[in-house]
């Protein structure tokens, strides 16, 4: 029999319940009481797609690994951040997982989108594939850099969600480039993120029940990527406040980051404490059924989720934040400063020409530790 394998992170975090405190709890733009609303933040935990390692699936490209254990964590992570745009899109911020309980077709859709095979979006084979173009061998290692960039590639075959994915490099978001990226009028299955109608629609998507229709949107959804550093060797305490309002947005898909084989993806806070979700145990790879349904239990994080001291986050992170008086993260400008010297990728399609000179653009090498924000 197949058993899962549990790493230190694990064993030391899997039954460590949330403190007895009057801190609010944060997760993804929700706040909650612990001591009045428990099951409703286990139960929001839970309803994040947990992607981890997994063993016994096809060989990628044929004859590689069957196993990402070991160096697939960040991609996991990659996967995890992005499963969580699709969930928004397609189901909405307020979707819950339960157990045992009927999922719709949509559901299934994001899924498979991330299940363990080759024609799957966003599953490891295709990541560590296209990874090679990154300069990463398959089975190395990926910063989070590396992983954003090649979700951002991925992202554009993926015409059922047809998500608008930018990079934000320098510490600049430019609002011209994304407009640009996001203004194209354009037939997309799915729930727009700013919907003309504001009564009847629900904040991420179309009304509870609606049938999802191919619909004429003047935006594109939006995931952005920040990556930043916020101080030397250690995190500078002047940022922090600014991190905590990170998870308070309602648009906030959440951090990743990590060291080489510990990356994590972090979806709140409770105190001076980050809750995140740890992708290293290693389960057997699951296969869909014939009707298209997948055993789903594995893919939910059904124990209270980890947590760590914000002071012994690593300082390259990316977060997204407005918050008055709290020190900025990035800079945001209206226009692209003379001085930067990136080539047009915004509208890459899969059928680009642009493949050699977008190579070119991507970083090809990540630090040590760097935590992106969508």
């Amino acid at each position: 029999m197949d058993a899962a394998t549990l790493t230190y992170d694990t064993l030391r975090f899997e039954y460590e319940d949330f403190p007895e405190t009057k801190e609010p709890v944060w997760i993804l733009g929700r706040t909650y009481s612990v001591f009045t609303e428990k099951e409703e933040i286990l139960l929001d935990v839970t309803s994040r797609l947990w992607f981890t390692y997994r063993k016994n699936f096809p060989a990628i490209g044929g004859t590689g690994p069957t196993s990402d254990t070991g160096w697939g964590c960040m991609l996991r992570c990659g996967q995890m951040i992005f499963a969580q745009a699709l969930v928004c899109q397609h189901l909405g911020r307020d979707w819950r997982w339960e157990k045992g309980k009927r999922q719709t077709d949509n559901y299934f859709n994001i899924l498979n989108a991330f299940i363990d095979k080759k024609d799957s979006y966003y599953s490891i084979h295709q990541i560590a594939q296209m990874g090679v173009g990154e300069g990463k061998s398959i089975g190395q290692w990926y910063g989070p850099n590396t992983v954003a960039q090649v979700l951002k590639k991925l992202a554009t075959f993926d015409t059922w969600s047809s998500l608008a994915v930018h990079v934000a490099m320098d510490n600049t978001v430019v609002m011209g480039e994304i407009r640009r990226l996001c203004k194209s009028n354009f037939l997309y299955a799915g729930a727009a993120v700013f919907p003309a109608a504001e009564s009847d629609l629900l904040y991420n998507g179309f009304p509870d029940g609606a049938e999802v229709t191919d619909r004429l949107s003047q935006w594109k959804p939006l995931v952005l990527l920040i990556p930043l550093r916020l101080g030397l060797t250690d995190i500078n305490e002047a940022y922090i406040e600014t991190l905590k309002h990170c998870f308070m947005m309602p648009q906030s898909l959440g951090v990743i980051g990590g060291k080489p084989n510990s990356a994590h993806y972090f979806i709140g806070y409770v105190g001076e404490e980050l809750i995140y979700l740890d992708p290293h145990t290693t389960q057997p790879a699951m296969e869909p059924s014939d009707n298209g349904c997948i055993p789903d239990e594995s893919f939910h994080c059904q124990h209270p989720p980890c947590r760590m001291s914000i002071a012994e986050l690593d300082p390259s992170i990316a977060v997204l934040s407005l918050l008055r008086g709290a020190l900025p993260m990035f800079e945001l400008v209206e226009h692209q400063p003379s001085h930067f010297s990136s080539p047009d990728v915004l509208n890459l399609t899969p059928d680009s020409s642009d493949a050699d000179r977008l190579e070119r653009f991507f970083d090809s090498e990540d630090e040590d530790f760097e935590i992106l924000s969508l």
